[in-house]
C-alpha cells in the first residue's frame, strides 16, 4: 500500500498508525524520528482549512509525496506559499513533516525545525501553532540527543584506536570504552522510551488513595499508606491554581473520589472524578460562574498511543489528568470506584 501525505496521515485514525512507524530510524535515531513524527493530542484533531483555490495545488504536493518525489512536494509548497500566502502556515506545517520524514534521503531536521519555527512566528493566531510548538521542541531534542550520541560514538572509537595503539594501559583504557558503551547504550535507550519506568507491580494489590501533585507532574498510586507506583502526567493547559469555573483550562485541587469508569474514552480509558465537590460548587456559586465537570484520568488521544511518554512534556488536557495508555490501563485496574483522589497544588 502507498505512503499516504503528511497531512492525511496526521490527521487519521490507528490503522495509519503502523504506516507512520516505518519512518522510524534503526537503531540509534528510533526515537529521534518518533519524536519527529508525533502528531498531537491537544483537543482532538485539527481542521484543514484549505482555499478551493489552493486545494489542488496541495493535492498536486501531497501526490509528490507519495510517489516519493519529495523535492518536486517541496517545490510545489513553495510555489502554493507564494500564490496563496493565507495557506502559508498548513505549508509551513505540512513542509516540515517532509524535510522530517525518514524515507526522505535527503532529509534535514534543521530545515524542518526552521518550517515550525517560522510558522510560530508567522502566523500566531494559526490553528497549527500549537502542533508546532510541540514539533519544534521534540525536534530540537533530537537533534542535541543525536549530537551527544554522536560524539560519544566518536570518543569511543578515538579510545579504541588508542587502547589499539598502546602497549601499556589497555585495561584502563578497555574500562573506560565499556562504561562509554554502556552510557550510549542507556541515552538510546532513553531515547527511544524516555526513562520509562520498569516496574513489576503485584496486580492483587489495588490502590485506596491517588495522589496527584500538580507541581512534580506527579501521580502515585498509594496502598494502605505504601507507594505502588508513580507516573509522570500532563495537566490542563492552564496548570497554575484550582479549577474556578468552566472552560479556564484548570486542573482542579482538593480532595475527590473516583466515582466512574469509561471503557470506551476517547482516549483509551478514564477514570472520572467526582469534581466539582461541595466546596468548588459554593465557590463557583459565589463568582456567578459554572464550575464546570468532567474532570479524568485518562489515556491518550485514540490512535496515537505510541506517542507515549512523550505527552507529558506539555500541559495539553482541558482540566484533566493524562498519562499513557499503558499506564492508564495500569491505573484503571488498580483504582477501583470509591478510591480517593488528593489533587495538591
Amino acid at each position: 500500500m502507498a505512503l499516504r501525505s503528511p497531512i492525511i496521515l496526521l490527521t487519521h485514525g490507528a490503522s495509519h498508525i503502523t504506516k507512520m512507524l516505518r519512518w522510524v530510524r534503526r537503531p540509534l535515531n528510533m526515537f529521534s524520528l518518533c519524536i519527529v513524527l508525533t502528531p498531537f493530542l491537544i483537543c482532538g484533531c485539527s481542521h484543514l482549512h484549505e482555499g478551493f483555490e489552493a486545494k489542488s495545488s496541495f493535492t498536486a504536493a501531497n501526490d509528490y509525496f507519495t510517489r516519493g518525489n519529495y523535492k518536486a512536494s517541496l517545490d510545489t509548497y513553495l510555489q502554493i506559499i507564494e500564490k496563496y500566502p493565507t495557506a502559508g502556515d498548513r505549508v509551513l506545517f505540512e513542509m516540515g513533516i517532509v524535510y522530517a520524514y525518514s524515507g526522505n534521503e535527503h532529509k534535514d531536521y534543521q530545515k524542518s525545525l526552521e518550517c515550525f519555527q517560522k510558522l510560530i512566528k508567522s502566523y500566531p493566531e494559526s490553528e497549527y501553532r500549537k502542533d508546532s510548538e510541540l514539533m519544534a521542541f521534540n525536534i530540537n531534542n533530537v537533534i542535541v540527543k543525536d549530537i551527544t550520541i554522536a560524539a560519544q560514538q566518536a570518543q569511543i572509537e578515538a579510545l579504541r584506536k588508542e587502547a589499539q595503539n598502546r602497549g601499556d594501559g589497555i585495561i584502563a583504557l578497555q574500562k573506560q570504552v565499556d562504561a562509554l558503551v554502556q552510557e550510549v547504550t542507556y541515552k538510546e535507550n532513553e531515547n527511544s522510551k524516555l526513562k520509562k519506568d520498569i516496574f513489576v507491580m503485584n496486580q492483587n494489590e489495588t490502590a485506596d488513595m491517588i495522589l496527584i501533585e500538580k507541581k512534580e507532574r506527579r501521580l502515585t498510586l498509594i496502598s494502605h499508606g505504601k507507594s505502588l507506583k508513580t507516573y509522570k502526567i500532563a495537566l490542563g493547559g492552564n496548570p497554575t491554581g484550582p479549577k474556578e469555573m468552566q472552560g479556564d483550562n484548570k486542573t482542579p485541587e482538593g480532595t475527590y473520589v473516583i466515582d466512574s469508569r469509561n471503557r470506551d474514552s476517547r482516549y483509551h480509558l478514564s477514570l472520572h472524578i467526582s469534581y466539582p465537590n461541595e466546596k468548588d460548587k459554593k465557590r463557583a456559586k459565589q463568582r456567578g460562574v459554572s464550575p464546570g465537570g468532567d474532570i479524568m484520568i485518562h489515556g491518550i488521544k485514540n490512535g496515537f498511543s505510541w506517542v507515549g511518554d512523550l505527552h507529558s512534556g506539555v500541559d495539553w488536557t482541558k482540566g484533566c489528568i493524562a498519562v499513557t495508555d499503558e499506564e492508564i490501563e495500569e491505573i484503571y485496574k488498580l483504582a477501583p470506584n470509591g478510591t480517593i483522589v488528593e489533587i495538591r497544588p
